[in-house]
């Protein structure tokens, strides 16, 4: 087991990183900005260490600056988090290289699924069902990428190959838009990413986002541990994940699962992953995977029992997984409201004092938060306070259980974005289950 780990990252994710490490008697190092002196891991870890000005291009992006904290506190190894450095080939890269352990796949990993044209060709090879698209990236020969928009069919969505969180991407209806849209989304790419490469797809007009979660160990085992749905999303960022999503059978989980596991496999992936798909008329499509833990882990945790942050280490440790496949087994049903620091109605983000905090509790009810009473959120990263989890036999409980969680939650000094949580508890399309990506953003009228 590893001895020392340095937490790359802040927030909620990093108190959750510590908690694991400290369950599994490892000792923690936490790094932290000047704006974040004051965080609970850093308060609870054994060590700290500040790395810089608020900006996270000065500390949490910095990464000599994070190298040498755990040089000078002979760290063993490197949890990055998420966001921040998490799915950061080169960070990857450096760490392994300064002798360190990087709690995750590869340098080599993280590109070739980092870019979205390499991942989705190594998922086709792998048998992974992919969105009909370009197979490749795009050229600059006009008439080629009108035919090859002809063969896939209207609508479709050109994509940047090193884009993410819902940048990166236009949707062309008709020819007569195409070439724009590829030049445009070319230069947007370029100026973002670094990387003008561009590719196109099927634009799939009412999908429902579905993920698959994984685990393997490098060493020629992997596991997938069911699937999440998180289609109540604002400008392709979630709002509220669950899981198992509704209406996936069995069958289905477990078909899609097994190939998810077998990729994983072919391309030697180490540590924990996510498979995300658009999900349409019974049939998913991939469109990225993410080489990091997810925001949403914990509504896996809560139906299979699993943690997520332990296996990553145990994996990074050198071990073999400690869990087969036959042992995974989905039971009731978890949900997930993400917690902002914004206005409820406006989504400008809200930074500053809390003085008033109460935590909810119950059977079932998991808070996973670095907040409270006095602590002041800051203006420089981003907006999310907390997690709020709810488990129960049937999804139906799972909800009652959330709108009673909801209501118990107490944040005053700043806005949040608990009356929306506390509205989408409460619709009947949502309480039916299934709601596609696009039903949020129409249901606010911002669609």
């Amino acid at each position: 087991m590893l001895d020392k780990v340095l937490i790359a990252n802040r927030g909620e994710i990093a108190l959750r990183i510590l908690r694991a490490c400290k369950e599994l008697g490892i000792k923690t190092v936490a790094v932290h900005s000047t704006a974040d002196q004051n965080l609970k891991h850093v308060l609870l870890a054994d060590e700290s260490i500040c790395i810089g000005k608020p900006s996270a291009k000065e500390s949490y992006l910095n990464i000599p600056r994070i190298i040498a904290a755990a040089e000078v506190t002979n760290s063993v190894a490197i949890h990055p988090g998420y966001g921040f450095l998490a799915e950061n080939a080169e960070f990857a890269d450096a760490v392994e290289r300064s002798g360190f352990v990087f709690v995750g796949p590869t340098a080599d990993t993280i590109n070739l699924m980092g870019d979205k044209v390499s991942a989705i060709a190594a998922m086709r090879k792998a048998g992974v069902p992919c969105v009909p698209g370009s197979d490749g990236p795009l050229t600059s020969d006009v008439e080629k990428n009108k035919s090859i928009a002809k063969r896939i069919g209207y609508p479709i969505i050109v994509k940047a190959a090193g884009g993410g969180g819902g940048r990166g991407m236009r949707v062309v209806r008709g020819e007569h838009e195409l070439i724009k849209a590829i030049e445009t989304t070319k230069a947007e790419a370029g100026a973002a990413f670094g990387n003008d490469v561009v590719y196109m797809e099927k634009f799939l007009e009412n999908p429902r986002h579905v993920e698959i979660q994984v685990l393997a160990d490098g060493q020629g085992n992997a596991i997938h541990l069911a699937e999440r749905d998180c289609s109540m999303q604002r400008r392709h960022q979630k709002v509220v994940e669950e899981a198992p999503a509704p209406g996936i059978s069995e069958q289905m989980r477990n078909k899609i699962g097994d190939r998810c596991r077998r990729a994983c496999v072919e391309i030697n992936y180490r540590g924990a992953g996510t498979f995300e798909f658009l999900y349409e008329n019974g049939e998913f499509y991939f469109i990225e995977m993410n080489t990091r833990i997810q925001v949403e882990h914990p509504v896996t945790e809560m139906i299979t029992g699993v943690d997520l942050i332990k296996e990553q280490l145990r994996i990074a440790g050198g071990q073999p997984l400690s869990i087969d496949q036959s042992q995974i087994q989905v039971r009731g049903h978890a949900i997930e409201c993400r917690i902002n620091a914004e206005d409820p109605a406006t989504f400008v983000p809200s930074p500053g004092n809390i003085n008033m905090f109460h935590s909810p509790g119950g059977l079932g009810v998991r808070w996973d938060s670095h907040i409270y009473a006095g602590y002041s959120v800051p203006p420089f990263y981003d907006s999310m306070i907390g997690k709020l989890i709810t488990y129960g036999e049937s999804r139906d409980e799972a909800i009652a259980r959330m709108r009673h969680a909801l209501d118990e939650l107490v944040i005053e000094g700043i806005k949040t974005n608990i009356p929306l949580q506390r509205q989408i508890m409460a619709d009947e399309n949502f309480f039916a289950g299934g709601t596609n990506i696009h039903y949020l953003e129409k249901k606010l009228g911002i669609g």
